[in-house]
């Protein structure tokens, strides 16, 4: 459990500071505090996940409990429904490149039997 809430904490923890690193980046020591603020999180003596974990993220979760499992199911409808229409499109544009293969190939397959037929036809003496 212990290291479930670092991970999730550590995980937002990431989340945030990609887009806040970009404005905050130029404040003097900001490296080393950053560093160790995740020293202090992962430090089983100060137990800084579990702290931020029991204060801020498990109480909002809770609350929101609800609407993340709406979001989750329809997320996974979104997705089953997106799979099923790039499926359907797959299938036809590789049933389109086929058909397209196979009428190139049947022109160049009648134009050779056509000329092998030809030469059949002049190969046959007349018989009067």
């Amino acid at each position: 459990v212990r290291w479930m809430m670092y991970w999730i904490v550590f995980a937002l923890f990431m989340a945030i500071e990609t887009f806040t690193d970009l404005l905050i980046s130029w404040f003097p020591f900001y490296y080393e505090i950053k560093m160790a603020f995740v020293i202090w999180l992962l430090s089983p003596y100060t137990r800084g996940a579990s702290l931020l974990y029991r204060k801020f993220v498990h109480p909002t979760l809770s609350r929101r409990e609800k609407e993340i499992d709406t979001y989750i199911v329809q997320a996974r409808e979104r997705g089953y429904e997106t799979m099923v229409r790039f499926g359907k499109r797959g299938l036809n544009m590789a049933a389109t490149a086929a058909v397209q293969a196979a009428a190139k190939s049947q022109g160049a397959l009648a134009g050779r039997l056509r000329s092998f037929s030809m030469q059949d036809l002049r190969s046959v003496p007349d018989e009067a």
